[in-house]
């Protein structure tokens, strides 16, 4: 079957898109509840917000396999701006949807595309921390504790007292969900995903012989309405701040998200789209009271796993948790905590980054470095400061090999004048080890990688010379920082009295350096075409007497 909105589509396809988004509202379904709750605009907010982003951003977006709910960053930024921008909840979701303008103004600015240039290393030390943020903060619920709202750190400082207080039945459910999530054949899984056989042996054992375990409980029901109020223009002005924030927030949760799919599925997502998937969704979710949400790493990865391959998985996803309200989920009430808990815990594992982490003692050392940075910091920090500071730090490695590969590429070479000046002129009259001309030959592409050590690999050659010729004839891309640097040696040339001769400049690096003004000081019969020019140019300079004689 060809459809035009998705391509080709088979049977199979549809078979993984609906287990990918069963599969995912049902491990998503709590989150989104408890999320609710922590945002302080109740679990129904939260709900709104699975549905809304859920749909819009599949839709819209432009990765086929992402699924939208509630995130972690997000309730966080959400809860702030209920307390401190917001006078009621109808402004808070205003701030909702405004954030929401801002992720399409992003979008369409074409600003979502630079997130493909994150390198791998930082990608799967964000992963590889989610899966342990994942596996950590459901060890509380797989033992029948109530889960942290401190995050990793906070299940862990709870950890000692859990086991103390252990509920064994809920850990027997928990470790048997487990136990069927990672033993079920991967054959079977093609057509029935062992956490959705997990959770029904789970929830069935519950209900008959082991009932002291928590379950999800009574969710509420009912369809959304209209709870953003219209704004005035000085609470739109005070809303800018916070709305920036979350739409950022949201936009990187979501693209990072993006990337990881990219990875487990082989595909290319389009940023830009995403951004405008996002915001339409993140507008839909304010006006109707719904959290602000974004790309889900968890709720992707498990939707991927299940067999979700387009975009009918997450539209799937958005509708089954709709059916939640309208009285589905008294099917989903029953579901111990537990058998959640370990479902997510298998979850957590499988986004860890295992190729990199099996291969870590054969990395390069940098990159270890920066792997475990981010991996840290998004264990015990933030997830956005982890792709911040890993972005930072990987830059800086990356601009450090650049900087060896870039000064490799500079030649500056003295020319003896017996072999300069030719055989036209006098060999009694040039000193045989003179050599009074220099050449800079720049080869390649150079940037701000290299520009604090060029003038220090140059300068010191044209203190020697009398005449230095530079030859941009196989000079590809420079920078403005490198541009700069050819500023500071025409300074220094002027400073020693040498002369200086541009040769062979072209395309973009005589856009770069004539937009800069960089050669403001250098004479017009000293910038030349061709290197026979210089050559020519550059014997006039030093021996004109002879010169005149031999022509």
């Amino acid at each position: 079957m060809n459809l035009p909105f998705l391509g080709e589509y088979s049977l199979n396809t549809l078979r993984g898109d609906i287990l990918g988004g069963l599969t995912a509202t049902v491990i998503s379904m709590p989150i989104a509840v408890a999320f609710g709750v922590a945002s302080g605009l109740g679990a129904i907010a939260g709900l709104y917000g699975a549905i809304a982003v859920g749909f819009f951003a599949a839709v819209f977006g432009g990765t086929n396999t992402q699924i939208s709910k509630p995130t972690a960053p997000m309730t966080v930024a959400m809860a702030v701006i209920v307390t401190t921008y917001a006078d009621t909840f109808g402004q808070a979701f205003a701030i909702v949807v405004i954030a929401g303008i801002f992720q399409i103004l992003l979008g369409i600015s074409r600003i979502g595309r630079y997130v493909a240039y994150t390198p791998r290393v930082v990608v799967s030390g964000f992963m590889s921390g989610i899966g342990l943020i994942i596996m950590t903060m459901h060890l509380l619920p797989l033992m029948g504790a109530e889960p942290s709202h401190g995050g990793a750190l906070g299940t862990l400082a709870e950890l000692p007292e859990a086991i103390n207080s252990v509920n064994f039945q809920a850990l027997a459910v928990g470790c048997l969900a487990l136990a069927i999530t990672i033993l079920w054949p991967s054959k079977v899984g093609k057509f029935l995903p062992g956490p959705v056989v997990a959770i029904v042996v789970g929830t069935v054992i519950s209900i008959f012989w082991l009932t002291d375990v928590p379950t999800v409980g009574q969710l509420p029901t009912g369809l959304p309405t209209i709870q953003a109020e219209f704004p005035s223009l000085s609470f739109i002005l005070r809303s800018l701040e916070p709305a920036l924030i979350l739409a950022l927030l949201g936009s990187v949760d979501s693209l990072i998200t993006s990337l990881v799919a990219d990875t487990l599925t082989g595909t290319r997502h389009k940023s830009n789209r995403e951004l405008i998937g996002q915001g339409i969704g993140n507008i839909a979710s304010g006006l109707i009271g719904g959290l602000p949400c974004s790309g889900s790493t968890s709720g992707t990865v498990t939707n991927i796993r299940a067999g979700g391959k387009t975009k009918v998985s997450g539209v799937l996803y958005a509708l089954l948790m709709l059916g939640l309200l309208l009285g589905l989920g008294a099917f989903v009430e029953p579901i111990p905590l537990a058998a959640l808990a370990a479902v997510l815990i298998k979850v957590g594992w499988g986004i860890i980054d295992w190729r990199i982490v099996s291969r870590i003692h054969r990395v390069n050392r940098v990159q270890v470095i920066v792997f475990l940075l981010t991996l840290c910091l998004t264990c015990f920090v933030s997830l956005i400061v982890a792709v911040a500071v890993g972005l930072i730090v990987a830059s800086m490695a990356h601009a450090q090999t650049l900087e060896k590969f870039e000064l490799d590429s500079v030649i500056s070479v003295p020319i003896l004048d017996q072999v300069f000046l030719g055989e036209n002129v006098d060999a009694s009259t040039v000193d045989p080890y003179s050599a009074r001309v220099g050449l800079v030959s720049l080869k390649g592409i150079f940037s701000v990688a290299s520009s604090s050590n060029l003038v220090e690999a140059i300068a010191k050659d044209i203190q020697d010379h009398e005449v230095v010729i530079f030859d941009f004839s196989e000079t590809l891309y420079m920078d403005d920082s490198a541009a700069m640097v050819i500023d500071q040696l025409t300074e220094v040339a002027m400073q020693n009295n040498t002369t200086f001769i541009v040769a062979c400049l072209h395309g973009a690096v005589e856009q770069s350096l004539t937009a800069l003004d960089i050669l403001r000081q250098i004479p017009d019969k000293h910038i030349v075409e061709t290197m026979d020019e210089a050559r020519k140019l550059a014997r006039q300079i030093l021996e004109p007497t002879n010169l005149a004689e031999n022509q």
